[in-house]
């Protein structure tokens, strides 16, 4: 067993959290990326992305993020500071191995990972980092194959260049449709509608200087219901009634809906581009039909270019939807220091959606698998 490493599958910023609190306390773990950079993901991210978590509560354990990234840190700064960490912490990582399949080793000691190449690992223990975001996912609207339009998925959005003086829908308004709906305004576009199923939860990201990834922190340990009583005369007054340009309030508690995982959309610039006109809130998209876009109140619009900021799927179905601890939304159903009770030494990482912050909650998370790992029998 004590040759046998702790695996850690994924090199974004659960995993070489996870890798080192494992070194921390003495555990070899050797971390499996399947691209040829650490922080994958965020290298994907649109230019103008900043986290909205402050500065001070998204370093991971044991290297604080520099305060010259300044308060709300951009997405370049996330990736030099990922290098850096993985760095300081000396972690023992391999680019260019994707792993395919889990499964336990013959004489139920360990895990067997068959991995790229024909290689078949075996570690005493393995903690899934692949992400939040993993696998984009564009809806199979009726129409959609034969859509000759331009169509693509947020992950492919950048900036806004090639869209000044075009027509643009972006349907989905989470933080990245937001974002980009804003981005577009604000690069040119002619025009920008934003696609919009539920109306979501707004959120201004400070108040009197105050972050609201503080406010959400304090929240996590109140009951939900209250939550949402404390929360609905504050976004009142600081969230204006949008509801004549398309944008109602919405019907749901806040807190109860982001413990179902949608969070609020936090403020970078939507509130006074809906009530300005500049970004039209229209009715979700429901389908393609000769070369148009229906909208679910029946409207038909011809624009340039759709960009579809419907979200990503965890895609864990190959890796150990065998093992029967997904949940029917493909999530796994443990996390953190807990695991299966028919799959021991498996732990997960960064599959929720916390309203306190990710990389916060993925600290916590890796402090709290080192130490569970360490306990293992050796």
């Amino acid at each position: 067993m004590q040759d046998r490493p702790v695996y850690v599958i994924g090199g974004g910023p659960g995993g070489l959290a996870v890798a080192a609190a494992l070194r921390g306390r003495g555990v070899r773990a050797v971390v499996l990326e399947k691209s040829d950079h650490v922080g994958a993901s965020w290298r994907g991210h649109y230019d103008r992305l900043r986290l909205h978590t402050t500065r001070r509560l998204s370093g991971l354990p044991g290297l604080p993020m520099p305060r010259s990234f300044g308060r709300w840190v951009a997405r370049d700064d996330v990736v030099r500071y990922l290098e850096k960490y993985a760095e300081h912490h000396r972690l023992d990582i391999v680019t260019g191995v994707e792993v395919a399949r889990l499964e336990r080793t013959a004489d139920g000691t360990g895990w067997l990972l068959h991995a790229t190449g024909g290689r078949e690992l075996t570690g005493s223990a393995v903690v899934v980092a692949t992400g939040y975001n993993h696998t984009p996912h564009l809806p199979d609207w009726p129409g959609r194959d034969t859509y000759t339009g331009e169509l693509l998925h947020a992950a492919r959005y950048r900036n806004p260049l090639p869209y000044a003086g075009k027509d643009v829908l972006v349907v989905g308004v989470g933080n990245t449709g937001a974002e980009i709906a804003v981005d577009l305004v604000e690069g040119g576009a002619a025009r920008v509608r934003l696609a919009v199923r539920t109306a979501p939860h707004i959120v201004r990201r400070t108040t009197a200087g105050w972050p609201a990834q503080r406010a959400a922190i304090l929240c996590r340990r109140l009951p939900v219901a209250l939550v949402d009583r404390l929360a609905r005369p504050i976004t009142r007054l600081a969230v204006p009634d949008l509801t004549s340009r398309g944008l109602p309030r919405p019907d749901t508690g806040l807190y109860s809906r982001a413990k179902r995982g949608s969070v609020p959309v936090q403020d970078v610039g939507l509130i006074d581009a809906v009530r300005k006109g500049r970004v039209e809130p229209v009715a979700a998209l429901e389908s393609f039909e000769d070369d148009k876009v229906v909208l679910a109140d029946g409207n038909r619009i011809a624009p340039d270019t759709v960009i579809a900021a419907t979200g990503y799927r965890r895609a864990l179905e190959g890796l150990v939807g065998h093992l029967d601890i997904l949940d029917p939304r493909g999530r796994p159903t443990t996390h953190g220091p807990h695991t299966p009770p028919h799959a021991p030494a498996l732990y997960f990482t960064g599959f929720t959606n916390p309203i306190s912050g990710m990389l916060r909650e993925l600290s916590r998370d890796a402090k709290k698998i080192a130490k569970a790992v360490a306990r293992l029998p050796q």
